[in-house]
């Protein structure tokens, strides 16, 4: 019986160690086992990442750099056949997603951060943004400061909501906060009148405003309430990963290979409506892309 109970103990202990050693595996090394690659893309973040409404198919800038990188995994791997998987995420929950090893990359909008970091990795940005507001055409309200005693709304999870909140309780401002669940969500309670300003990336509200069946009702205003570096998420404990995906990255912008997906979303129409936003790459971006870097002051 003794014998039996040490057999037993014995293919536990080694059924553990095979489950830990597939839990600790590398990106790289689990597509090179033949497990597939897994992209989280957003419904709403407009022109990163987003669903066609024409096709029902994810598409946006993000996720045209997202489909260049898997393609450099595939190669390192040798794994022609790599499947890759779209998976949605949102505001609230596209950290854990990547966190608890549910996605591999965070192709969406996602601001680069201290807070964040420690949770998940970042490779360099695609975008660098500020947080302005969106507020109907015929509003009065010009900057937060008109703000004071109506309603304020933003997307659950977001840094710019944290900043508004911030603000408010700092300034002793009077604004009511209120969180949406996505900024289809928040953009929509504005049209309504359910609130008077959505504060988000300036960016974000440029392509909701575009996309919405009349644009000309909207307008962003303010100045940048905050500066928002957008990335790639990517997990934090895989180096290996984190060194491709940069590499790639860096290659891309340094090659120049970037400038014409950039223009083909911000400068060109875009799906469903053939809108074109008519945003050049800043100043801002343009500098940083000088020396680009997965490395953030912020």
């Amino acid at each position: 019986m003794k014998v039996q109970h040490w057999g037993i103990a014995w293919g536990l202990a080694a059924a553990s160690c095979a489950f830990a050693a597939s839990a600790q595996a590398s990106v790289l090394e689990r597509i090179s086992a033949g497990g597939k690659l897994v992209i989280a893309y957003r419904e709403s973040s407009v022109p990163f990442s987003y669903i066609d409404t024409q096709s029902g198919k994810p598409v946006g800038y993000a996720m045209d750099l997202c489909l260049r990188l898997a393609e450099v995994v595939r190669k390192k791997t040798g794994k022609k056949d790599m499947e890759v998987e779209l998976v949605a995420v949102t505001p609230a929950n596209r950290i854990a997603m990547i966190e608890q090893g549910k996605a591999d990359m965070e192709c969406g909008s996602t601001t680069n951060n201290a807070e964040r970091r420690q949770k998940v990795a970042f490779t360099i940005p695609h975008f660098i943004t500020g947080a302005r507001l969106l507020v109907k055409t015929s509003s009065p309200i010009d900057r937060v400061e008109d703000l004071n005693g109506k309603k304020l709304v933003s997307t659950k999870g977001t840094t710019p909501l944290k900043a508004a909140d911030q603000a408010n309780r700092e300034r002793l401002m009077g604004i009511t906060i209120v969180e949406a669940p996505d900024h289809a969500k928040a953009v929509e309670m504005v049209e309504k009148g359910e609130a008077d300003a959505f504060v988000m990336d300036d960016v974000l509200l440029y392509g909701l405003a575009a996309g919405r069946p009349d644009p000309k009702a909207l307008k962003v205003v303010g100045r940048f309430m905050t500066t928002e570096p957008l990335a790639i998420m990517l997990p934090k404990n895989d180096p290996e990963f984190k060194k491709l995906i940069d590499e790639e990255m860096r290659r891309l912008i340094t090659s120049r290979d970037i400038y014409p997906i950039y223009d083909k979303w911000f400068n060109k129409p875009i799906p469903p409506n053939n809108t074109v936003l008519n945003l050049p790459v800043s100043y801002l971006l343009r500098d940083f892309w000088k020396y680009p870097t997965d490395q953030v002051p912020f």
